[in-house]
């Protein structure tokens, strides 16, 4: 029995290391997830101008990608012009984003809403993101600020 489990452990861990090791370089044209369009697609000026009078929009979101998971790529982030970047999650982790895709500038298509971001969660992220124990540390507050739920990504260029 124990063999067993150690099998099956041993399998799920060469799988996850396998399928990050396939993912696809971020170039122009590449989508990952569902696929998506850059048609109709709001800046992140305007996404914050929408989620000031909505809670929430649904739709396609245009930015530059200023961060991502160093860990897995389970996670990025899209620089704003007041220096605060928006966190874009993946609906039910599907897929990842490979470390080149920092730089690129994408299409998101999803969920977007204000939310606020735990303390706990953001040394999290700070932590995926290979942040110093230092700057962990100095994390005691929650933050405030826009979030997607990601469908699907379009690198533009």
């Amino acid at each position: 029995m124990k063999t067993v489990v150690l099998f099956m452990l041993g399998l799920c861990f060469t799988a996850v290391a396998f399928a990050q090791s396939t993912i696809t370089p971020a170039n122009a044209g590449v989508t990952y997830g569902k696929t998506v369009t850059a048609d109709n697609a709001l800046n992140t000026e305007a996404l914050n101008q929408t989620l000031n009078t909505d809670s929430v929009y649904n739709g396609k979101i245009t930015g530059t990608v200023v961060e991502v998971c160093k860990k897995k790529g389970c996670f990025m982030k899209l620089s704003q012009a007041n220096g605060s970047p928006i966190m874009v999650q993946f609906t039910d982790y599907a897929y990842f984003m490979p470390q080149n895709i920092v730089g690129k500038t994408v299409v998101v298509e999803g969920k977007a809403k204000m939310s606020e971001t735990s303390v706990a969660s953001l040394k999290h992220y700070a932590a995926d993101a290979g942040k110093s124990k230092e700057e962990i540390a100095a994390i005691n507050q929650p933050k405030k600020d826009i979030s997607i739920m990601a469908d699907g990504v379009l690198v533009v260029k």
